[in-house]
């Protein structure tokens, strides 16, 4: 206790002492005022004054702009600090991959670099260099050498150079090589795929088929990010969000085949140059669920290169053109009066060879007369006097009713781009009008595209359901679990199994007989049934070309059990034997031969009953 008292007293005299010498200070400093202010003239006091004031006012100011920019325009001043340490960036993120439906490459970004040569830079003669880069980069050493005289910098020598390539010129280490990378959309397979998968142009958006039609799945999503920089510009990665350029492992799967597409794109070149066509297609379609196995058109392009390419190339014409089918949509009409109840399957029709309606006369082929035939006959011989007379048995507006239920007058749903609808005549001019009904009969008179042909003949395989023809089977990851699956319609059921089994059993006829128009595509062991057409073309002077003529064939197997569709299409095919069974069905037939093999569909009759 009596140590802490005594440092209390010493505490306490401390602080008199300091109060009592402050206290001196204090009347030193008045004395002073008291003795020398008032030995200050008048004029040296208004200049004190001024300098007082001067130094009051500036105060004042500073204290007012402090006020300004710390309370009144702080947020503002503290926003545009921000920008100025901020910088938005969005960075460069793949387009996703494309497979076929084995998981085959179709379409991937890969780096490709944009090669120039500073000659300026050069520490090695132009020759050498010329002559080190030329087998590289195939090009001529002599001409690159005159491209290096020409500038001093800057001299664009390749705009796509591949990563390999690229990977070579940096391994000769010479100065004055200048590499930029960058992305590129590439297609491993060439024009294999063109109609379905399109292509993507220099601003990285799709300009045809999937490419185009399914930007959203192609695009990985990527957000505009704010990254911080330096004083001199360079930005902060460590400060960026972690995982920002991650890309996901998603590509988009096809519904298509690439060992179906290569032989359907073969045979169909072949018969091309063979009957020296203008054009041609072929589709296979999956009846029981919509599902493309094969598009393939000619002529067709290189979308590595589709700058060089024709843009009228650019349009799927399966997709985006008309055409009148001709017979092979006369088993399509004998569904329609089958399920209408018009017709039985037993009926018998007289045919003399020729038939009027109105004003106009109607013969078949070859001006040909077959007497007392069936309907399935009708088909065998594809008849167009005996489908006038099945027509003939329904109601014009029944009818009408009939083929805008089935989709015409719509354009078919599926996931490729620029599809059109089909065109038919308006009702009151179908109704009232006996030779519309008639033309329509035998396939001519309207027009539809190849896939809503194939669409409706899916209808005959599948049981009668119109399914929607698609080439996307959806959004999967690296382990082949499904991410996103298109949301398609669901079949609509327009016929009764039972009509598509006798209507799909004629048509077996069709092919199977020695006297049918299809017996090109007759596959051994395996029933196969079909329809050929060899279709007049319309004129653009009105009328129809009787120089030009478009044929086709389609076929479905197998028909104990039908599923699969295969249209073959050549549109105007030269000489005197071109028609839809000599042209379109051994198309066809490959195809098919193909189809079964990797399908690894099974053989209808042993190999000692061949039909």
């Amino acid at each position: 206790m009596q140590k802490s008292s005594t440092k209390i007293k010493k505490r306490n005299l401390i602080a008199k002492e300091f109060i009592e010498k402050q206290r001196f200070n204090l009347r030193k400093l008045r004395i002073f005022f008291d003795s020398e202010v008032p030995k200050l003239t008048a004029n040296m006091k208004t200049r004190l004054f001024l300098v007082w004031g001067l130094l009051t006012v500036s105060g004042l100011g500073l204290a007012i702009n402090l006020y300004n920019l710390q309370i009144v325009r702080g947020p503002e001043l503290r926003k545009r600090a921000r920008n100025q340490q901020m910088v938005a960036i969005r960075p460069f993120i793949p387009r996703r991959p494309v497979l076929d439906r084995n998981s085959q490459m179709v379409a991937i970004d890969r780096p490709t670099y944009t090669f120039y040569v500073h000659p300026k830079l050069f520490t090695k003669s132009r020759k050498d260099i010329a002559q080190k880069l030329a087998p590289i980069i195939n090009q001529d050493a002599g001409e690159l050498e005159n491209k290096f005289e020409k500038k001093r910098s800057g001299i664009l020598i390749a705009a796509n150079l591949p990563e390999e390539i690229a990977d070579q010129v940096k391994a000769l280490r010479l100065n004055g090589l200048d590499l930029t990378k960058k992305y590129a959309r590439f297609y491993p397979q060439q024009n294999l795929f063109s109609e379905v998968v399109g292509y993507v142009n220099l601003d990285r958006r799709g300009q045809a088929g999937v490419e185009y039609s399914q930007e959203k799945l192609l695009e990985r999503s990527s957000k505009t990010l704010r990254i911080s920089r330096k004083g001199n510009g360079l930005l902060m990665p460590d400060r960026a969000p972690q995982g920002f350029l991650n890309a996901d492992d998603l590509r988009v799967q096809l519904t298509v085949d690439s060992r179906l597409q290569r032989s359907a794109r073969t045979a169909l070149g072949a018969q091309m140059k063979k009957f020296k066509a203008k054009r041609g297609a072929v589709i296979v379609m999956d009846a029981w669920n919509g599902s493309i196995l094969a598009m393939a058109s000619q002529p067709t392009y290189n979308p590595n290169q589709y700058s060089k390419a024709d843009i009228s190339l650019f349009r799927n014409w399966t997709v985006a053109d008309l055409y009148e089918p001709g017979s092979t949509f006369k088993p399509i009409n004998v569904a329609i009066a089958l399920e209408a109840g018009a017709i039985q399957g037993d009926d018998i029709f007289n045919d003399s060879g020729a038939i009027r309606v109105g004003k106009h006369s109607i013969g078949n082929a070859g001006q040909k007369s077959y007497g007392d035939i069936t309907v399935g006959e009708i088909i065998k011989h594809s008849s167009n006097v005996g489908m006038v007379k099945i027509i003939q048995k329904l109601n014009a507006s029944t009818y009408f009713g009939w083929l805008e239920r089935i989709g015409f007058g719509q354009t078919v749903e599926t996931d490729l781009p620029f599809a059109v609808a089909s065109r038919l005549k308006s009702q009151e001019e179908f109704i009232h009008s006996p030779i519309e009904p008639a033309t329509t009969s035998f396939g001519q008179g309207f027009s539809i595209t190849p896939l809503q042909l194939v669409q409706m003949h899916g209808a005959l395989a599948n049981g009668g359901k119109l399914v929607t023809p698609h080439v996307v089977k959806g959004l999967f990851d690296s382990k082949g679990q499904m991410h996103d699956a298109p949301n398609r319609p669901k079949p609509r059921q327009i016929f009764s199994p039972v009509t598509t089994q006798k209507v799909v059993e004629m048509m077996e006829t069709v092919v199977s007989d020695a006297d049918g128009t299809g017996k090109a595509a007759r596959i051994p062991r395996y029933r196969v049934a079909g329809k050929t057409g060899t279709a007049q073309k319309a004129s653009k002077s009105g009328g129809y070309d009787s120089d030009a003529k478009i044929t086709s064939f389609v076929g479905i197997l197998p028909v104990e059990l039908p599923r699969y569709v295969v249209l073959a299409i050549v549109d105007e095919p030269q000489g005197a034997n071109a028609y839809g069974g000599t042209v379109a069905a051994p198309i066809a037939k490959s195809v098919m031969e193909a189809l079964v093999s990797l399908e690894k569909i099974p053989p209808s009759q042993p190999a000692n009953q061949e039909r």
